[in-house]
């Protein structure tokens, strides 16, 4: 038997082989990785191959296209109906024959496990090994000498064809699978989970199926859409959870639940409604995709959004100590979870760290990977809840914070969602105290010329998180706000931005068909949050006992949108140099696709959470004075020296007249404090 020798790149394995074998043949033998979901008939052209000409002295042997087979007409015209063309240096490694010595090159793009690289939904980098897995199989017709049921036929050639044994059914496959294995004339398309069950089957060929990253905010859900044979992303869409009218914040929710019994299966009901509208708007731009091809779902949120989903009641986690129902990974039925998506799909929760540090905190370290990281990571999940892990490959720890739905423009007397006409960028001169901004929706600045045509159909209509942060941060660098966050009003007389507000003063940002001003409120509302936020982080490095902290990630629905600087000069995170400091835009969505995109990194994280060491802030006898300290902006001891070696200290003003109000309560806090202090002793 006349043989011929193979080499395969980039693997450099190689063999010697019969001729007339088919290149896929040839590459499967040798375990090289390969994609197929046709089973080698021309349909699926994800085994495409080039063959390289010349002379290879390493390997012994002279290459050449010639060596391969002449293209067949099913390679000229594949697919379903013939409709795709191949490129001029492409083959079908299922159709070209070896006839002689070849060096055969897979391209990524027909590797099983490529690495999947998007960046319209942040960056990440994964091999492609999904859970669901599409068969392509010829199955024997029922015959009247053969008692095998038809299940049993079809088990049987995705043994023969595919190599899966052993495999397992659903029970939601059962009706429909007679139906589709004679309407495709006994050829048909199989959906087989985590290579041990069949959970959907369609008649003929069919190539793609879908899957669903979803993070679950307190305030927002993020999702994408993912073709699962590909790794691409189709779609990303994102909602205002529906929770959010039963109160804005976690602990609202959970005081809800426990002044009303019905509660808590109200707001199971609210979000799983929401899940399925927020399917319905991934898939509906497409004409050819359905919420019933999405096959997988993967689920990440923080503690009490994990409880309500999965429709635990979450009293538990309103005090302490704070106890999970589950802290574990699960691995559900869509159906369990009420979702309207394909019978058969699977649902994939990733597990809690802590009572305050959920699932959405264990997929921001799946996606940033500090466990393999020398240098010490501090990352931060701005939301709601601030949820924080600090540490490296050696140790890691992990808290939250309550700093409130003020980062997300909730409790700001302008504040709104981040949508088209909201104010995301904001700078304030010097001099004048005069701002310029910019809106959602337009690339212009407000004072650059054709900004107003440019909003015609938006407006200015509020203020976003990102906005929010970067307004506060220019006021006190302008000098508008003290150290301690008080408006001073004796610029009144030199700007009239400044305005009297009762007691207090406030700074007019924009004056418009909707008014937009920053009130002394807001600015304290800003003030306990990244009070909040700065005291859980400084907790964490003295557990740790390092505060040489080498790289910071701002994660959150709106962490790609924060000005690091703006989020130093405010405090947010300790003093470090600012390109240290960088945004990781949603790292627990994209913690959730790397799960949907790759099943290994699912025992990854199960590993990693179980080494966390979790911090309970609301028992730390210090949390109280670094929260103190924290509320100055931007922190009342620490100089931030190296923040102001960069940045220009704000100017020196005329401290803000004391009201009489203000010196009574001044004195009445002294008395306080004294009469405490003759207590103590």
């Amino acid at each position: 038997m006349r043989t011929a020798r193979v080499v395969f790149t980039p693997s450099g394995k190689r063999g010697d082989f019969a001729l007339g074998t088919p290149v896929l043949d040839a590459a499967r033998s040798l375990g090289v990785d390969i994609d197929s979901v046709c089973g080698g008939r021309a349909l699926c052209g994800r085994c495409q191959v080039q063959c390289t000409d010349g002379e290879f002295p390493k390997h012994g042997i002279r290459s050449s296209v010639d060596h391969l087979s002449a293209v067949a007409d099913s390679e000229k015209h594949y697919g379903p109906r013939g409709k795709r063309e191949l490129a001029s240096d492409r083959r079908l490694g299922c159709q070209a024959r070896i006839e002689g010595d070849v060096v055969i090159d897979v391209p990524a793009s027909s590797q099983v496990h490529r690495q999947v690289v998007r960046k319209a939904a942040g960056d990440l980098e994964v091999e492609l090994d999904t859970a669901v897995r599409m068969h392509y199989v010829r199955v024997e017709e029922a015959d009247m000498h053969d008692p095998s049921g038809d299940l049993q036929r079809l088990c049987k050639a995705l043994e023969k064809e595919w190599g899966l044994s052993a495999l397992e059914c659903d029970v939601s496959v059962l009706p429909g699978l007679q139906r589709a294995l004679r309407e495709g004339e006994w050829k048909v398309s199989v959906a087989v989970y985590d290579a041990s069950q069949i959970v959907a089957v369609w008649p003929g060929f069919r190539q793609s199926v879908y899957g669903v990253a979803v993070d679950i905010g307190s305030t927002t859900v993020a999702a994408h859409l993912v073709d699962l044979t590909s790794g691409q992303i189709i779609g990303s869409e994102g909602v205002m959870n529906p929770q959010i009218r039963f109160g804005e914040d976690l602990m609202s929710r959970v005081s809800y639940v426990m002044m009303h019994p019905e509660g808590a299966a109200q707001m199971t009901g609210a979000i799983r409604e929401g899940l399925n509208e927020l399917c319905d708007a991934l898939v509906k731009p497409h004409d050819t995709i359905g919420v019933d091809d999405i096959l997988e779902l993967t689920l990440v949120g923080n503690p009490v959004m994990h409880h309500l989903v999965l429709g635990i009641d979450p009293v538990e986690l309103g005090g302490a100590p704070f106890a999970l129902a589950t802290d574990g990974a699960l691995s559900l039925k869509a159906s369990e979870l009420d979702l309207s998506v394909h019978s058969g799909a699977r649902v994939y929760v990733l597990p809690c760290i802590a009572g305050h540090v959920g699932a959405d905190s264990a997929a921001v370290v799946l996606s940033e990977s500090p466990q393999n990281r020398d240098e010490l990571t501090l990352l931060i999940d701005l939301g709601t809840n601030a949820e924080i892990v600090l540490g490296n490959k050696t140790r890691l720890l992990a808290c939250s914070s309550p700093t409130g739905p003020a980062f997300e423009g909730a409790q700001i007397s302008c504040g709104q969602r981040a949508a088209p006409g909201a104010v995301e960028r904001v700078r304030i001169d010097v001099e004048t105290l005069e701002p310029r901004f910019r809106v959602i929706g337009s690339k212009l600045w407000s004072d650059d010329p054709g900004f107003a045509e440019s909003i015609a159909g938006i407006g200015v209509t509020g203020i976003c998180g990102s906005g929010i942060i970067e307004v506060v941060a220019e006021m006190f660098l302008a000098g508008v706000i003290t150290e301690d966050g008080v408006i001073n009003g004796t610029l009144a007389e030199q700007s009239s931005r400044i305005e009297p507000d009762e007691r207090t003063w406030s700074y007019v940002l924009h004056e418009g068909d909707i008014k937009l001003t920053i009130t002394q409120n807001d600015v304290r509302q800003i003030q306990l949050a990244k009070a909040a936020l700065h005291a859980g982080v400084s907790l964490l490095m003295d557990h740790y006992g390092s505060r040489d902290v080498k790289r910071v990630r701002l994660a959150g629905a709106f962490g790609s949108h924060i000005d690091v600087k703006h989020a130093m000069v405010l405090g947010l995170i300790p003093d470090c140099e600012l390109n240290h400091v960088s945004s990781a835009g949603n790292a627990a969505g994209l913690g959730a696709l790397k799960a949907l995109l790759n099943r290994g990194s699912r025992r990854t994280i199960e590993q990693v959470v179980k080494r966390i060491e979790k911090i309970e802030t609301a028992i730390e006898p210090a949390f109280q004075e670094y929260f103190v300290s924290a509320m100055a902006v931007p922190h009342k001891t620490d100089p931030y020296t190296k923040l102001f070696s960069t940045v220009e200290r704000p100017p020196k003003r005329a401290a803000p007249p004391v009201s009489e109000e203000s010196s009574r309560r001044r004195r009445r806090k002294r008395v306080a404090l004294s009469d405490s202090k003759i207590q103590d002793k």
